[in-house]
């Protein structure tokens, strides 16, 4: 038997600090906050979708629940990647989007115009008033059709049926990674039926 000393023989860093990345070397895709966001509920995460007219994912973005929509508006059509039947490079640019009145800030609009990307966003009521304060200056009111608007129901529909798995409808996951792969499979099973 070893005596008292002789557990200190060899002495090791604590069992957290062993295999800690050297520096330079640690993950850049996993985020710091694993796409998890504090609110009065508790934690929450938002799972931002582009979907195609059947109602079929094309692009999913994990962010914390507390992150507005119109931060994360430019990079979900930057992830949408479509491959061609024939030769060529993958479709990135859709021919329309059709999104909510929280995507209907004055730069989202200027990026989808400088993409040539038509769109049908509402306009919320404060941007119509201030914009109607400022009188010639405020410029004209942006173009809305009702008629596209109504099919805007298809991302709606796309996210009942994602919720249909229990996995994302009550994230399990620690890591964001790993739920938006669970995203991803389930976004993949929906395109297989």
């Amino acid at each position: 038997m070893a005596g008292p000393d002789r557990l200190h023989h060899c002495p090791r860093p604590p069992a957290r600090r062993r295999h800690r990345p050297k520096r330079g070397k640690h993950r850049t895709e996993e985020p710091d906050d694993h796409a998890l966001g504090r609110s009065r509920g508790g934690l929450t995460a938002k799972i931002h979708l582009a979907c195609d007219g059947r109602g079929r994912p094309l692009a999913v973005l994990l962010t914390p629940g507390q992150r507005h929509d119109g931060v994360c508006a430019r990079p979900l059509p930057g992830r949408i990647r479509v491959p061609r039947t024939g030769p060529g490079r993958p479709r990135c640019r859709p021919d329309h989007v059709i999104a909510d009145k929280a995507y209907s800030s004055r730069g989202f609009r200027a990026y989808l115009r400088r993409r040539g990307i038509g769109h049908t966003i509402p306009e919320k009521s404060d941007q119509k008033m201030h914009r109607r304060n400022r009188g010639r200056r405020g410029g004209r009111p942006t173009a809305f059709d009702s008629r596209i608007y109504r099919r805007r129901n298809t991302v709606e529909r796309c996210f009942s049926q994602l919720k249909g798995f229990r996995g994302i409808a009550t994230r399990y996951e620690k890591t964001a990674t790993s739920y938006e792969a669970a995203v991803t499979l389930a976004s993949l099973l929906l395109w297989a039926r």
